[in-house]
């Protein structure tokens, strides 16, 4: 290589070089480090246990609940309710759910933003070719051209240009890009976790509903029977008009609850098409509550699990680190820079003449730009970083204690709804059993066939009051299984997840 013709000059040359190489290997504004992971704890007590057998035909969901502290969750998590026609429902969902779909391409065209900023790290080069034909005036010398007044000019020329990082901007914009992508990825989780869950307590309500409306029919057909036998004693003269009219009032009142729940059942059917993208013709699994499972062993997740578990926390760590990036971005911009260029070409009269010798061209040209004046724009531009990066860290804190809240919330609701739902099956079995006593004592003529019916109300009463509380019990254990983060981190349709997965695994048996 010469430079001006003078090889003495290469070693100079050599060193301003490498002088670029090392200055671009430092990369200005703070770097990212992951915050600690929470010290709080939950302020939690075990499940209650349950007295004996369930009443009526909820053997599906006989047995207790416990607590396991650092369990993991499978990605499927729904499984352990065990029951076909929801993992079926789930399926669809996962496959036709249009809102899933726009996460994917969200998340896809998030990568091909970081490959593209990528890009400003390697030399630019672009090449062009232009025939010309040209007429000169007489009134110029044409000597080149052989007094050849009319001629032709082809050039071809690169242009390759090259800007050195020199204080890491390019590499904080790809820093930035890489988490924008890793922000994506974790609403795509999201997205997922809300879809599944959705699904999963849609079909429960649906379930509890229809039970709902089974029993109040059922209850309805004892308030008839109730009525006609007190309008046959109130004839008799053995029922005032009084207790005839509260009886209506007691029919009236049930019937009126029946368009509302019918109403319920209709939206719950209209939600789970749309979720699993339906027509709202399409059929809903008739789902029973009698005939999903509840899961005996529920994982606890410690809060220091949580920032690696939820996606809302991860969502808010990746903007963390944006914003964080966007700091050296804003630095490296009021920092000079270079711009390094060669241009090697060709011109000549004709084609067959660029391959001939001396026809070739090039310039080698480097330039170093600095901001002087801009009327402070970049300095506010950095300031303006430096705020959005204490604001995504406030963020983020703030994420993690709603988190943490959401996940306490839901244990105390299992708690709560599974002391609930004991007494409420106590409430049954005693309501049964006075049916039971009451029906005995008709047929020894102790009792009236109204106080007989009376108590099978009773009884109906607590049948509905059991539907809903099981409804409910189920309804936390998915509530619990959501604010834990769903487990998508054990999901194999994603490599990167599966080694995430190992990982957690043991670290969770190192735990």
């Amino acid at each position: 290589m010469m430079w001006n013709g003078h090889f003495s000059t290469l070693p100079r040359y050599v060193g301003v070089s490498l002088s670029v190489l090392i200055l671009a290997g430092c990369a200005v504004g703070p770097d990212f480090h992951r915050p600690a992971a929470p010290v709080t704890a939950y302020v939690q007590g075990g499940l209650p246990k349950s007295s004996g057998g369930r009443a009526g035909s909820q053997s599906a969901q006989d047995g207790d609940q416990v607590f396991q502290p650092g369990a993991d969750i499978p990605a499927d998590w729904w499984r352990l309710f065990h029951y076909p026609e929801l993992d079926q429902l789930l399926k669809r969902v996962l496959t036709r759910n249009p809102s899933l779909e726009a996460a994917k391409q969200s998340l896809y065209a998030a990568q091909q933003d970081k490959l593209a900023s990528e890009s400003a790290l390697y030399p630019s080069v672009s090449g062009y070719f232009n025939p010309a034909r040209f007429k000169t005036s007489r009134a110029y010398s044409n000597v080149p051209m052989a007094n050849s007044w009319l001629y032709n000019m082809h050039t071809a020329q690169l242009n390759i240009s090259y800007s050195p990082d020199l204080w890491g901007g390019v590499r904080r914009q790809v820093e930035a890009a890489a988490a924008e992508r890793e922000a994506q990825k974790y609403q795509l989780e999201a997205a997922w976790l809300t879809l599944t869950s959705s699904a999963v307590d849609a079909a429960i309500s649906y379930a509890m509903v229809r039970e709902e409306i089974a029993v109040t029919n059922v209850l309805i057909d004892q308030q008839e029977r109730v009525l006609h036998s007190m309008e046959m004693q109130q004839k008799l003269g053995d029922v005032s008009m009084a207790d005839l009219a509260q009886q209506q009032t007691l029919l009236a009142q049930t019937r009126a609850t029946l368009p509302t729940l019918r109403q319920t059942l209709d939206a719950l059917h209209d939600e789970i098409a749309a979720l699993a993208n339906d027509p709202p013709d399409q059929p809903t699994p008739e789902f029973e509550l009698a005939r999903f499972t509840l899961p005996a062993e529920l994982p606890v997740s410690l809060p220091a699990q949580l920032i690696n578990q939820r996606p809302d926390i991860k969502t808010a760590e990746a903007y963390y680190h944006v914003a964080c990036a966007h700091v050296g971005v804003a630095i490296a911009n009021r920092l000079p820079n270079v711009q390094l260029g060669f241009s090697p070409g060709f011109a000549a009269a004709s084609i067959a003449q660029m391959a001939a010798p001396g026809f070739g061209q090039w310039e080698l040209a480097a330039m170093l730009s600095q901001p002087l004046f801009d009327g402070f724009e970049l300095q506010h531009q950095e300031t303006g970083a430096r705020r959005r990066y204490d604001e995504a860290a406030a963020q983020y804190r703030s994420t993690i204690t709603t988190a943490v809240e959401d996940v306490a919330d839901s244990l105390n609701a299992v708690h709560n709804d599974s002391e609930m739902l004991i007494q409420t099956e106590n409430a049954a079995q005693a309501a049964t059993r006075s049916a039971s006593i009451s029906q005995a004592q008709l047929r020894l003529g102790d009792v009236s066939r109204v106080a007989m019916l009376n108590a099978q109300q009773a009884e109906l009463q607590a049948k509905l009051a059991l539907a809903q509380a099981q409804g409910a019990r189920l309804s936390d254990t998915v509530g619990l299984f959501q604010s834990l983060g769903g487990g998508w981190w054990n999901r194999v349709d994603d490599p990167a997840n599966q080694r995430k997965a190992g990982g957690r695994k043991r670290s969770s048996q190192k735990g």
